[in-house]
């Protein structure tokens, strides 16, 4: 265990003095004002570049996730063999001399170039989000996993309202150059903060060459999670909630416009109130963290979207679907703390990076798989059925999450790990 950790029972104000926790956190404040700004000037940008062309608006996206698929799993599996921190530090000061090399190429006129901002820093993000869950178990007790996650879910939340409104202000009064710098000063800034981590864990044979080859140690991945029941069930669990929620992640517009009768601009309101509602959620999830199992607090939070997915595609009364659509917000971040929490509780540190890696993209692929196919289901099915057939796959994903509750972390955790290299 690592020295941060202290050897008496965990407090709020202990896990605040946390130098990892104030870093961590820090770190994760300019990485987020660069991201939001990265993404809205670079769609604003490229939308009056290319006269508003769906295609090369879509390429943004192809950017942003095509890196998971790819470089997810390879990525996890590095952040497993390198140390955690000098891999998150080296991989923000790359992130920010790909931005400032952009930046030249906008000078010189090729504009194209943009794309290749996002690419870049999706691609290091792969290798950096693994080392940083590796980090948390080391750093952070145990029983206090969940209200480090809350902690980040919040930031987050604050940032899905004030991200578009500074990406916006940026690209508007400053243009795609400036917007660009303050992005590569952000991930310059990120990787300052990191230095001021805890120090990597010498373990013994670190100054060897690792005695198996990155290909076995992938396997070890797999083998690892296939053998964990926890983190199998997970793996259900992530499957038809990504279904699920690429099922109707596009169609709040028609809800907007259909089922409620509005004009299309009114979406930002429904939009505000599942930002407002995160950072609520993610408020009363850190003061309750304890109290809960990880488990319990997944279920919870997919129950309550069973119903608000099921009012939302059936409602014509525009308050009742506030409502509904604060409440799915509400939960959200009880969902992601709860998987995070998991993952983390479930896995030994050597195999952190491997099992995001497996993990992650399974959710991301089913998402985009039901993404790909909203525009066919919308034209075949009513509104009403898409979501109610989304509430559905939640209910499945509870099922599948119910027997986990008589599950113990530690249980599996050993056995599962020697099991995988002895494989």
């Amino acid at each position: 265990m690592s020295q941060t950790i202290a050897s008496d029972a965990p407090t709020m104000r202990s896990f605040f003095a946390n130098r990892f926790v104030q870093s961590i956190m820090l770190s994760g404040l300019f990485l987020q004002i660069g991201i939001w700004i990265r993404n809205f000037a670079i769609l604003l940008y490229v939308t009056d570049m290319t006269n508003n062309n769906p295609y090369s608006i879509s390429l943004i996206s192809v950017a942003e996730f095509a890196p998971i698929f790819i470089f997810s799993f390879i990525g996890g599996a590095f952040a497993d063999r390198w140390r955690p921190k000098l891999t998150m530090v080296w991989c923000d000061i790359l992130s920010a001399i790909s931005v400032f090399v952009i930046m030249v190429t906008l000078y010189f006129g090729s504009w194209k170039a943009i794309f290749f901002a996002t690419l870049v820093s999706s691609i290091l993000s792969q290798f950096s989000q693994p080392s940083g869950m590796k980090l948390f178990k080391v750093h952070v007790h145990e029983s206090q996993m969940q209200m480090g996650m809350s902690l980040f879910q919040s930031m987050m939340a604050i940032f899905m309202i004030l991200g578009p409104i500074m990406g916006t202000f940026v690209y508007y009064h400053f243009g795609i150059e400036v917007a660009v710098a303050i992005m590569g000063v952000c991930f310059l800034l990120s990787a300052l903060v990191l230095t001021f981590l805890p120090a990597d864990r010498k373990n013994i044979g670190d100054t060897e060459k690792p005695s198996t080859h990155i290909i076995a140690e992938m396997g070890q991945g797999f083998r690892y999670v296939l053998k964990n029941k926890m983190l199998v069930t997970l793996g259900g669990c992530f499957l038809v909630a990504g279904l699920g929620i690429g099922l109707i992640s596009q169609l709040g517009i028609f809800l907007v416009t259909e089922n409620l009768s509005l004009p299309k601009q009114d979406l930002q309101w429904f939009m505000a109130a599942n930002g407002v509602a995160m950072i609520v959620g993610g408020g009363l999830t850190m003061g309750f963290s304890k109290k809960v199992s990880p488990q319990m607090l997944l279920i919870i939070g997919m129950a309550v979207n069973v119903v608000a997915f099921t009012v939302l595609g059936l409602t014509h009364l525009v308050w009742l679907a506030l409502v509904f659509q604060f409440m799915s917000g509400l939960v959200m971040p009880a969902i992601q703390i709860g998987i995070s929490t998991m993952i983390l509780g479930n896995t030994e540190e050597s195999f952190v990076g491997r099992v995001n890696g497996i993990l992650n993209p399974l959710f991301m692929g089913a998402m985009v798989l039901t993404m790909s196919l909203t525009g066919s289901i919308k034209a075949a099915f009513p509104l009403a059925s898409i979501y109610i057939a989304s509430a559905a796959l939640f209910v499945i994903g509870i099922l599948i999450m119910l027997p986990t509750l008589k599950y113990k972390a530690n249980a599996i955790n050993q056995t599962s790990g020697e099991e995988a290299k002895a494989g």
